[in-house]
C-alpha cells in the first residue's frame, strides 16, 4: 500500500514561487487577459461547432483518441472537462484574434520578404582543419572522391553520416548569414568552397534552391510571428502586480530574525 502525501494549494502556489517561476506565470495571465480583452474590443464569438472542433484538435495534438485517454490526461492534470473546453476555447480565441489583426498583413509581408523564406537543400561536413577542407574540395572538384565518402570519414554523429551529411531542406533563416549568402548565390548542384565560421570549415553541397509559396503552413507561421509580436509589445505596456506577500513559510521567517 502507497503512501499518501497530501499537497494543498497553498503548498502549490509556494512552490512555484521558490522555483522563479512566478514572473512567467504573470506574463502568461497577464497574456491571457490581453487577449480576451481585445477579442471582446474586436467583437469575437466563438460559435459551438467551432468549439467542437478546436477541442477535437486539442485532443489530437495530445494524442487523446479514445475516451479513457482523455479523462487520463484531464486526470493527471487536475482538470475537468469544463477545463478542457475553456482551453479549447482560449486557443480559438487566440486564433481568431490574429486573424483578425493580421490576416491581411501576411501577403504583402511574404512578398516583401520572400528571399528570406526560399529554401535549400543541401549536404554538409564540417571540418576542423581549412587545409584538409581544401584538399577535399579539389578532390570533389576533379571527381577524385564524393560527397558521401566524405561524409562517412568525417562526420561523428551516426545518424547524419548515414544520410550522408544530408541537412534536410533549411530556409535562408536557418543558415549563419556568410553561409546562406553563398548557398542562395549557388547554382545547384554545386559544391561550395570550404566557408569558415566559429563552428569550424564547412564543406557544403548545394542540391536544390525551392522558391518560396504562400501555403497554409507559410501563413499560419506568419501570422504566428505577427501576433507573438504584437503580444509582447502588449505585455511590455503592461505593470503585473501580484499579492503573494503571505505565500510563505514560518520556517523561513524564522531566518529572518536577527541572530
Amino acid at each position: 500500500m502507497s503512501n499518501i502525501l497530501k499537497v494543498s494549494t497553498e503548498d502549490i502556489i509556494y512552490y512555484i514561487k521558490l522555483a522563479c517561476q512566478i514572473p512567467s506565470i504573470l506574463e502568461a495571465i497577464a497574456t491571457q487577459k490581453i487577449i480576451a480583452d481585445a477579442a471582446d474590443k474586436a467583437g469575437i464569438e466563438v460559435e459551438t461547432e467551432e468549439l467542437q472542433k478546436a477541442a477535437d484538435n486539442l485532443r489530437l495534438a495530445n494524442r487523446l483518441f479514445k475516451a479513457e485517454d482523455t479523462w487520463s490526461w484531464l486526470e493527471k492534470h487536475h482538470l475537468s472537462l469544463d477545463d478542457l473546453e475553456e482551453i479549447a476555447k482560449i486557443n480559438l480565441i487566440s486564433s481568431k484574434l490574429a486573424n483578425h489583426l493580421f490576416a491581411d498583413k501576411v501577403e504583402p509581408f511574404f512578398y516583401a520578404h520572400q528571399l528570406n523564406y526560399s529554401g535549400a537543400v543541401t549536404y554538409e561536413v564540417v571540418l576542423d582543419d581549412e587545409d584538409l577542407a581544401l584538399e577535399l574540395f579539389y578532390a570533389l572538384q576533379e571527381g577524385e572522391i564524393s560527397f558521401q565518402e566524405i561524409a562517412r570519414q568525417y562526420i561523428q554523429n551516426p545518424e547524419i553520416r548515414r544520410a550522408g551529411g544530408y541537412q534536410g531542406i533549411r530556409r535562408r533563416t536557418d543558415f549563419r548569414p556568410e553561409i546562406a549568402a553563398a548557398v542562395f548565390a549557388a547554382t545547384p548542384p554545386q559544391i561550395l568552397k570550404p566557408i569558415i565560421t566559429p563552428k569550424g570549415v564547412h564543406i557544403i553541397a548545394v542540391e536544390e534552391i525551392i522558391k518560396p509559396q504562400l501555403d497554409d503552413n507559410l501563413r499560419l507561421q506568419i501570422m504566428g510571428d505577427f501576433f507573438t509580436n504584437w503580444l509582447q509589445q502588449q505585455i511590455a505596456t503592461v505593470e503585473i502586480v501580484a499579492h503573494l506577500e503571505n505565500i510563505s513559510s514560518q520556517s523561513s521567517k524564522n531566518l529572518l530574525k536577527p541572530a
